[in-house]
């Protein structure tokens, strides 16, 4: 049986962090112990970047500091997270092995002195990674302080080099077979770009103008696979060794440089780090953010998972890096157990008093014990111990919000209408819609099954393939709601331009005959919008607008929900509403402001027949129901009262409470309601 989560978490709920004892003197580990169990600590990562202290010369292991760093955990009943350090090789691999240090699009060397400096593509640093990941498991497999392996560290380094290049080509002819098909996916009659033998082809290195849009799209998917690579040689290598012990690595926040959806598929345990802005909680890179996140790693993980890192108080890149202000770590940390954590975690135990990351934030602060941060990490692992029961289970969600790599770095190309339109800008504004209107939301790839959400979102995918288009086509004509947004469906797996500025099977779900031109808007452009009073929707506040983008769109049975007012498309329909088949499919040609989209999903949510954990909520109350519990997270800065359907016990306090819940600011509470409520309809259908 392959080894999860449920091996690692034992029943009760993971809580710790990177623990760095090669950074202090062994006095100091003694003490580390002691206060990780003050602080109800059950789990830390260990050996990230020991590399050089592990092997600091070519063949050399020295594994005794390490020894007595496990057995010392051991023995306070810790468990370890282990990592394999091969995120960043010893100065010595570089020095000597120069050909193992990535290159960047110029051909410059990218040196060692900071970490992640190696080309994944090199057989010589592949070797010494398979070897130390085998040496680990070899001598530690069977240390019962062993929970989960950690491979690498936030995979993401792109290389140019010429070993690139080779292995690029060896992945080219895998895809294509032969140069016919490649020179016809990648266009290159034009601009005289026809390649007759492998040997010409090199990554899309610094060109005199526009490179070619399709070898770059190529190319970033042969660097997830690349990267891939390295991960599963290194798991393989452990797994064989330890089959009983699950393994991970930790993804980055929507990062755009791995398929996360191929990786998750090759992950025993899937993990992510967290780092949202607490300078602005409610802002756009606040709560909303984590949201988003913790929601695409339940969905990659297809359930429970591990917030392996966050930020227990400042972070150390931003131009100004704040502090979380009182109850917002806790706060944040409880949102992600709501939505599927089954641990959390912070980067670091102890904080660093040397190096790049000194002034980064930790479970125990240059302050000490006596701080107020290290008050507030005991109270946060009282509180995770109370919460045993919740591991383990699901969380329920309506809604599927698509999001695609693929499409993803296709509409990252140069000479694109508007390099104002993200991928990720759309995506966030949808989702934070929906969140706010608390709907419990999967985040799911558009190829996947999708006929167990009564509601389907798909802010903006450029790129759709044939089967996720046939695909989206069966799921609304069986039934489903389909919301699509803005310039999806424009392009195919070879960032080929579908006839007719959409693909025709969606141009036909969507009730749209043509798409005649697109109108990108420039910064701080507004269009109004006249929302239809026949349409039904309700819940805006004030005249509605719209930003970043528009299309002039010809109907074909589709109704006008909402019409653009002013300008060039002044009359023409901005969103429609198409039955097709038994389902509902709605067409956004453009980016209303928020109340407006909130408002736009809440009706289209509504008609699937999606509703959320507890009505009437106050703005800024987050409520998610996990298992048999419902989780209240008051993301506001004062207080507030919620009203409850039944009476409700908070496992965190003891308190019963009948008619209201009172929330401090950045408050939580988690509920179990008595008697059970009835889940709203359709939620987690």
């Amino acid at each position: 049986m392959t080894p999860s989560l449920h091996d690692v978490t034992r029943g009760r709920l993971l809580y710790g962090g990177d623990h760095n004892p090669e950074q202090w003197p062994e006095e100091v580990w003694h003490e580390d112990v002691a206060l990780m169990r003050e602080a109800g600590v059950n789990l830390v990562t260990v050996g990230v970047f020991s590399w050089a202290r592990i092997e600091p010369r070519p063949g050399a292991r020295e594994f005794d500091w390490l020894d007595r760093v496990l057995d010392l955990l051991h023995g306070a009943g810790i468990g370890v997270c282990l990592a394999t350090p091969t995120a960043s090789p010893p100065p010595w691999m570089g020095a000597r092995h120069p050909e193992t240090l990535p290159r960047d699009e110029t051909g410059a060397t990218v040196w060692y002195g900071s970490r992640n400096h190696f080309c994944a593509s090199s057989p010589v640093y592949r070797e010494y990674a398979l070897r130390i990941a085998a040496d680990l498991a070899d001598r530690y497999g069977d240390h019962p302080a062993l929970r989960l392996w950690h491979v690498n560290n936030e995979y993401g380094t792109s290389c140019w080099c010429d070993e690139t290049a080779r292995h690029f080509r060896r992945w080219l002819r895998a895809r294509y077979g032969d140069l016919e098909a490649l020179n016809g996916a990648w266009g290159t009659a034009f601009w005289s770009q026809r390649y007759d033998s492998w040997e010409e082809i090199v990554p899309p290195r610094r060109t005199q103008y526009l490179a070619n849009p399709t070898q770059t799209l190529d190319f970033r998917r042969f660097t997830s696979d690349a990267l891939l690579e390295c991960f599963v040689a290194e798991r393989d290598a452990l797994a064989e060794r330890t089959p009983h012990v699950p393994v991970t690595t930790n993804f980055m926040p929507l990062f755009v440089g791995q398929d996360g959806w191929t990786w998750a598929e090759h992950q025993d345990v899937v993990s992510v780090d967290l780092y949202p802005d607490p300078a602005d909680p409610d802002g756009p890179d606040g709560a909303a953010l984590g949201a988003l996140v913790q929601d695409l790693t339940r969905s990659q993980a297809r359930g429970p998972w591990l917030l392996m890192e966050q930020a227990a108080g400042a972070v150390n890149w931003r131009g100004v890096n704040r502090p979380k202000p009182e109850g917002l770590m806790r706060l944040w940390s409880l949102q992600a157990v709501a939505r599927g954590a089954d641990g959390i975690c912070f980067f670091q135990w102890r904080q660093s008093r040397q190096g790049s990351e000194k002034f980064h934030s930790a479970m125990l602060p240059h302050a000490g014990r006596r701080s107020r941060l290290f008050g507030r990490v005991r109270g946060l692992g009282a509180e995770l111990g109370a919460l045993s029961e919740v591991t383990g289970a699901s969380v329920p969600a309506g809604t599927a919000v698509l999001h695609d790599w693929n499409a993803w770095w296709a509409g990252l190309q140069q000479g694109r209408p508007s390099d104002r339109l993200t991928h990720t800008g759309p995506l966030r504004a949808w989702h934070r819609a929906l969140w706010e209107r608390n709907l419990t939301c999967d985040l799911a790839r558009p190829e996947a099954d999708l006929s167990g959400y009564a509601l389907v979102a798909a802010p903006h995918l450029y790129l759709l393939t044939d089967e996720a288009l046939d695909n989206l086509a069966a799921y609304v004509h069986g039934g489903g709601t389909l919301v699509c947004g803005f310039f999806t469906g424009v392009a195919d797996a070879d960032d080929r331009i579908r006839e007719g500025g959409m693909d025709a099977r969606l141009r036909e779900v969507l009730g749209i005959d043509l798409v005649h031109e697109w109108w990108p808007m420039a910064e701080g452009e507004t269009q109004h919008l006249t929302l239809h009073p026949a349409a039904g929707i309700s819940g805006a506040a004030g005249p509605a607008t719209a930003d970043l983008w528009r299309e002039d769109v010809e109907t074909a049975g589709a109704e006008a929900v909402a019409s653009y007012r002013g300008g060039e498309l002044d009359g023409r329909p901005a969103v429609t509403r198409h039955t097709f088949g038994a389902g509902t499919a709605w067409y956004l040609t453009t980016l209303p402001d928020p109340d407006t989209l909130r408002a736009l999903l809440g009706r289209a949510a509504h008609e699937a027949g999606v509703r959320p954990p507890l009505p009437d909520l106050p703005t800024g109350v987050e409520a998610v129901r996990r298992g048999g519990l419902l989780f209240l997270l008051n993301h506001r800065r004062e207080p507030v009262a919620v009203p409850l359907r039944v009476p409700a016990t908070d496992l965190l306090t003891g308190r019963r409470h009948e008619r209201g819940v009172p929330l401090d600011r950045h408050g939580v509470a988690v509920l179990r309601e008595e008697p059970p409520a009835r889940e709203g309809l359709r939620e987690g259908r």
